[in-house]
């Protein structure tokens, strides 16, 4: 097996080691058995280290339609007792809202190929905030602009829900993604303490963690111009990359600040970053063969379809319920059927969601939905096969249904267009529009056509 000592990097950002303690470092960073520090940052001193991160200003709109403008100013970019802190504020411009925030990189100073980044954060809450730990490569255009580049997303959270954070690879072309999530309640939600979140990068795997709680493994990813043949595994994610913080402000996903925001305490709080790599990686990797389900001696590729076997639907096995974005409600298997009760639909039509993942889909196969349903009062419910690997494009468009209080049969016909996919989600998602009455399914099949 062909084996790669990664030199150049150590060697890059090693020199920083010794500056740092001629700043009057105070924090001693913690060793890693297996590991050796690359570089460090416990924002001990009174300002932020321009020899291991630059600022990054854009324009507002420079990206996902966010609203701040990212600047310079230590007004939005400081250290304060010992943790660099990037402050989003609310000013008028032109008679109108006006947003400033800060982005911090680490390009052409602290880049690196493969290691464990570590780095302890506190999210603030409030609508329209997203605040970010991630990765890019030194050089995106090595592969191609974005998505063929690559993308690392250590964490993101959005200020409306931070119970829930986000750890995300990007690649390809057409664009595709790959997602975990973790939710913690409470005093343990990520704006009412620090936690720590970690990425071990390895040439043919990806892993994410918080608080130590392995949260998604990658290592099936392609590099591709559309159209064309993939580049060779492991592309993207074999060349330089560097960290980056940054808090943003409304933008596609989190959406706009409203009346609720508060920015007076608009700030995400970073504790320390933390990079360690092994003496030696082993480059020698090839991509795994993907695994498609087959489908049950009746054809269905429904797991527990007549809901006759009761099962825990927290987990990520079969079915499984979901709250996301003010939405509250429970379920239950009872008598052949998944009842889902709702006290509160929430902000999103996800924000109520019963889920199955690991459908196979076939480009080129035509594919049939079925179920029968109906609710205690009448009103809606969306249906749809979803891609949450391939940028959540769907194989079965968002399909709107009118639920009455008599049981009906509904049935779906699509032919599957896109890329492979052995990961292929029905979703059932009654959230948003005002609909809470308790809904009844069974009889859920999918199959071949």
């Amino acid at each position: 097996m062909k084996r790669t000592k990664i030199i150049s990097a150590v060697l890059t950002v090693s020199m920083l080691l010794p500056l740092a303690s001629c700043a009057g470092k105070k924090t001693e960073t913690p060793q890693l058995e297996g590991y050796k520090l690359l570089w460090s940052d416990e924002f001990d001193g009174k300002k932020m280290d321009e020899k291991k991160w630059n600022y990054e200003p854009h324009e507002p709109g420079w990206t996902n339609e966010e609203l701040q403008e990212y600047t310079t100013s230590t007004d939005n970019v400081f250290v304060s007792d010992g943790k660099l802190v990037i402050k989003a504020i609310k000013t008028e411009k032109d008679g109108k809202d006006y947003y400033t925030s800060g982005k911090v990189t680490g390009q052409n100073k602290t880049d690196f190929q493969y290691g464990k980044v570590v780095v302890s954060a506190k999210v603030p809450e409030g609508q329209g905030l997203w605040p970010a730990i991630w990765m890019m490569p030194k050089d995106e255009s090595y592969y191609g602009q974005w998505p063929k580049c690559g993308e690392i997303d250590i964490m993101e959270s959005l200020g409306n829900d931070t119970t829930v954070s986000y750890s995300t690879i990007h690649y390809g072309a057409p664009h595709m993604e790959q997602q975990g999530t973790i939710k913690k309640d409470g005093d343990e939600s990520f704006s009412a303490k620090f936690h720590e979140y970690s990425v071990e990068w390895e040439p043919g795997e990806i892993r994410f963690y918080t608080d130590g709680e392995l949260v998604l493994t990658c290592n099936d990813w392609f590099s591709a111009v559309e159209g064309e043949d993939d580049k060779p595994y492991p592309a993207p994610f074999n060349q330089p990359f560097f960290v980056q913080m940054n808090l943003a402000v409304g933008g596609v996903w989190p959406g706009n600040p409203d009346a609720t925001t508060d920015f007076s305490n608009a700030e995400f709080e970073i504790d320390y970053v933390r990079v360690y790599q092994k003496a030696e990686y082993d480059t020698n990797v090839t991509k795994p063969t993907k695994a498609f389900m087959e489908a049950g001696a009746d054809g269905n590729f429904i797991r527990n379809g007549d809901f006759s076997v009761a099962e825990d639907l927290t987990d990520d096995v079969d079915w499984k319920f979901l709250l996301f974005n003010g939405g509250e409600g429970a379920a239950e298997i009872k008598d052949g059927e998944m009842i889902i009760t709702s006290t509160n639909c929430g902000t999103e039509e996800y924000s109520v969601q019963l889920v199955q993942p690991d459908l196979p889909m076939i480009k080129g196969h035509s594919y049939r939905v079925t179920f029968d349903i109906r609710a205690d009062e009448p009103r809606k419910c969306i249906v749809c096969v979803s891609a949450p690997n391939a940028g959540w494009i769907r194989y079965l468009e968002d399909t709107s249904i009118d639920l009455t209080t008599e049981w009906q049969t509904f049935t779906f016909d699509f032919e599957m267009t896109a890329k492979d996919d052995n990961n292929g989600r029905l979703e059932f998602n009654m959230g948003k529009h005002g609909d809470t009455a308790t809904i009844h399914i069974t009889n859920v099949r999918v199959e071949e056509t």
